[in-house]
């Protein structure tokens, strides 16, 4: 559940994840800095924190990036339990990224023991279309099976980053504080 910080500002925790190499890392620094990365350096996990009003109020999100090499997956758990909210993240060009998903998605579920957890499905490098390997109906059918939100996004051109946070986070408040209405129009503005 959220907290409230002194100055009775919201606290959502987000947590990315997805294998390595797929992008969760740019996704972040685009979000906090609006800055793309070009060199790819494995991440063990980075932790930001921003403000930002959704609705008129102002939130604080804790975006916390963690590794997506199997090296850690150990260590996850820990970071899932104090997660509020998740974005999946696969490249459209790796469909292995796309399979590892089932994976994750099964991890937070035993980890967070709730069927509910806020949960958004995001296929990263949508500029990169012409090495597509993960269909767009391949990625809405699984969105759709789980009944979790999807949206495609690119770290490098900016395309729909602010929109996959702000799905997430108005997910999470109205699952867990019922006082916004889930927006799925943003998806398809």
């Amino acid at each position: 559940m959220a907290k409230k910080t002194g100055t009775t500002q919201a606290l959502h925790k987000v947590i990315m994840v997805g294998s390595g190499g797929v992008g969760k890392s740019a996704l972040t620094l685009q979000f906090m800095y609006d800055e793309f990365v070009e060199d790819y350096e494995p991440t063990k996990a980075d932790s930001y924190r921003k403000k930002v009003v959704l609705d008129g109020e102002e939130v604080q999100i804790d975006i916390l990036d963690t590794a997506g090499q199997e090296d850690y997956a150990a260590i996850r758990d820990n970071y899932f339990r104090s997660g509020e909210g998740f974005l999946c993240v696969f490249s459209i060009t790796e469909d292995d990224s796309f399979q590892a998903t089932q994976e994750f998605r099964e991890q937070i579920l035993r980890v967070k023991n709730d069927e509910n957890i806020p949960f958004l499905l995001v296929g990263n490098k949508s500029d990169l279309q012409e090495k597509r390997k993960v269909s767009l109906a391949e990625a809405q059918g699984r969105s759709q099976q789980w009944g979790v939100p999807y949206v495609e996004t690119s770290a490098k051109t900016r395309e729909n980053v602010d929109k996959a946070r702000i799905i997430n986070i108005k997910i999470e408040i109205k699952i867990r504080h019922e006082i916004f209405q889930l927006c799925f129009k943003l998806i398809y503005c």
